[in-house]
């Protein structure tokens, strides 16, 4: 497998950035290298393109024939290699080359267990939803119980006009998709992979935990009244250092604390002080003075672990760095040969894409309340990527919740690589 061909670009006419996007991908399929017939494509969009999404997608279909399959979404940014788009009419792309036989594309018209899937072993799956889908959390559930490994990774569509994604699949269509043309709303959509494309997948949580860990004894719904047999609005004050008697100071400081909760016995609170990736963040969304209770934006169950947590920059620095490193780490061969070791070490400014990092292409889903503005500067989140991982092909976009293996996140980054042998 070579490397997988990518292109961005921005500019106030979609046809113009479609443009310049089409000559780098091109330019990079004439390179010995990059791929030269890929069949599947990763289509992201801000949402200022998002009125024509569909003529964006027919015109890029047309111009690159040989990419028979479509998949992606839309977004308040998208990503590329060591770039972010923020609230500016933007696309990016990657060209991907894999097996005909092991991947397939789906959508709410063409669903994982319909004929058109059939025989097929779905391994992983990439997947873009519906932010407003009823009971969205259950059914990714359900879509990571349908696949041999259960892990998924993707994330929400965020374009603030509403959602929509890209899903074409065999020859430039679906069954059954009729006037839609490969653009829907509603629902899932994506891309299943077989057991034969390789993926490395990691995620990064965005929060510092500010309390120790507790355990849930009460709840009722949403509302959890109970922290370690103690009332649950006690605890939090006590953790956060706050009092009720000064109301303005202790609602500013409770609307700056979220809630990380995970199952008992689950990856909570690690040894080095930061978040488990099994760790779900959730907003605070009122106190019960009544009955001293604290509501969050999800259910919780009695049993679960629950800590309170901060968004933090520095935290989210490290712990990007830390996942991309151990990205490396499972990639690099025992045994290198001469020119494998220098592209690895290769520095930043050095850092051009390289067979030898055994990276063909990836795909990063952040939250849309992260990049530059979090990480301190515009695409500073992309470029601890790039440094980490060298200027690797890469397309993702900012999502309103990202999704890694059965469950639906906040504030987090997944990373995700398809590798070579």
């Amino acid at each position: 497998m070579k490397l997988f061909p990518s292109g961005h670009a921005t500019h106030p006419q979609w046809r113009m950035a479609a443009g310049l996007v089409l000559a780098q991908l091109r330019a990079q399929m004439a390179l010995p290298d990059h791929e030269s017939a890929p069949t599947l494509g990763l289509l992201y969009i801000t949402d200022h393109y998002a009125a024509d999404a569909r003529q964006l997608l027919d015109h890029l279909s047309a111009e690159l024939p040989e990419v028979t399959d479509w998949s992606g979404t839309v977004g308040v940014g998208v990503a590329a290699s060591n770039a972010e788009y923020f609230d500016e009419p933007a696309l990016s792309v990657m060209l991907c080359a894999l097996p005909s036989d092991q991947y397939r594309v789906f959508s709410g018209v063409a669903p994982l267990g319909s004929s058109e899937m059939s025989g097929f072993e779905a391994h992983t799956a990439l997947i873009h939803a519906d932010p407003s889908t009823p009971d969205l959390p259950e059914l990714i559930a359900e879509m990571a119980g349908r696949t041999d490994t259960g892990y998924l990774f993707g994330g929400l569509s965020s374009g603030r006009a509403g959602s929509l994604q890209f899903a074409v699949g065999g020859n430039g269509n679906i069954r059954g998709q009729g006037a839609a043309g490969g653009v829907f709303s509603g629902g899932m959509s994506g891309v299943v992979f077989g057991e034969g494309v390789r993926l490395v997948s990691r995620i990064t949580q965005g929060c510092q935990p500010v309390s120790a860990e507790h355990e849930v004894t009460e709840v009722d719904g949403n509302l959890i009244l109970r922290i370690d047999g103690e009332p649950a609005l006690d605890v939090l004050l006590r953790d956060l250092n706050i009092s009720l008697d000064r109301p303005q100071p202790a609602i500013e400081t409770v609307r700056a604390t979220m809630v990380g909760l995970s199952d008992a016995g689950s990856d909570g609170i690690r040894r080095t002080g930061d978040l488990g990736a099994d760790v779900l963040v959730r907003h605070i969304i009122g106190l019960d003075p009544t009955r001293r209770g604290v509501a969050i934006a999800d259910t919780a169950e009695a049993g679960m672990r629950l800590s309170f947590c901060r968004r933090n920059a520095q935290t989210a620095r490290t712990d990007l760095m830390r996942i991309c490193a151990e990205i490396r780490e499972e990639l690099e061969p025992e045994e290198q040969t001469l020119a494998t070791a220098r592209a690895l070490a290769a520095g930043e400014a050095e850092s051009a894409p390289h067979p030898a990092r055994r990276i063909a292409g990836a795909v990063y889903v952040s939250c849309s309340g992260r990049g530059g503005p979090h990480f301190g500067a515009p695409s500073a989140e992309l470029q601890i990527v790039r440094h980490a991982l060298g200027d690797v092909p890469l397309v993702g976009f900012f999502a309103g919740g990202e999704i890694a293996r059965h469950h639906l996140y906040g504030y987090t980054g997944v990373l995700t690589v398809f590798t070579t042998d």
